[in-house]
C-alpha cells in the first residue's frame, strides 16, 4: 500500500491558502476603490494596480 506523501498535501493547502487570501485582498481593494469612487465621482481614475506585475 502507498504511503500518504503528507508535504505535498501540506504544500497544496498552502497554495490554496495564499490564493483565497490574495483573493480576498483584491476584493478588499475593488470595494475601497468603488467606495471613494461613489464619494468623489469628478476625481480622475487611476488604474495602476491593474498595470504592475504580480510578484
Amino acid at each position: 500500500m502507498a504511503k500518504p506523501n503528507y508535504a505535498f498535501a501540506k504544500h497544496q493547502r498552502d497554495l490554496a491558502k495564499k490564493k483565497k487570501k490574495e483573493e480576498k485582498k483584491k476584493l478588499k481593494e475593488e470595494a475601497k476603490q468603488q467606495k471613494l469612487d461613489a464619494e468623489n465621482p469628478d476625481a480622475p481614475e487611476e488604474t495602476s494596480s491593474e498595470e504592475a506585475p504580480e510578484n
